[in-house]
């Protein structure tokens, strides 16, 4: 798999876009009918968000509990319509305690937007 093709140069974007806080961004990279599907939440599946205003409003309350987030991609992958990016989660929280975590998206693809976003990661003590 080419590392210039079109699915790892949208999950480079994604990325950057990620890391800029530019949640406009993020959802210019998505279908219409968007889902993502966040790590941490009350269902089994975390907290779902669904459409683009939705979605766009679930990173933009992330970036304004975690001002200096980012996802510092370590791999990505893809194979048909299904891509995965492997990242270690780093932010601030407001008490001033450090989140250090790996964890990773799975992505289904759908005429070069993603469609779906689900979101895993390690869970671990807040780093002093």
């Amino acid at each position: 798999m080419s590392p210039t093709s079109p699915t790892m140069s949208l999950l480079t974007e994604l990325f950057d876009a990620f890391n800029a806080h530019d949640a406009a961004k993020v959802v210019s990279l998505m279908t219409e009918d968007c889902v993502f599907e966040a790590a941490a939440g009350s269902e089994m599946f975390g907290a779902r968000h669904s459409g683009r205003a939705a979605v766009k409003a679930a990173f933009e309350n992330v970036w304004k509990g975690l001002p200096d987030v980012r996802w510092d991609v370590t791999n990505h992958f893809h194979t048909g319509d299904r891509a995965v990016s492997e990242w270690v989660f780093r932010a601030t929280r407001t008490d001033g305690s450090r989140i250090e975590v790996q964890g990773c998206d799975l992505f289904t693809l759908r005429d070069g937007k993603i469609a779906v976003k689900q979101a895993f990661r390690k869970e671990r003590a807040p780093v002093k």
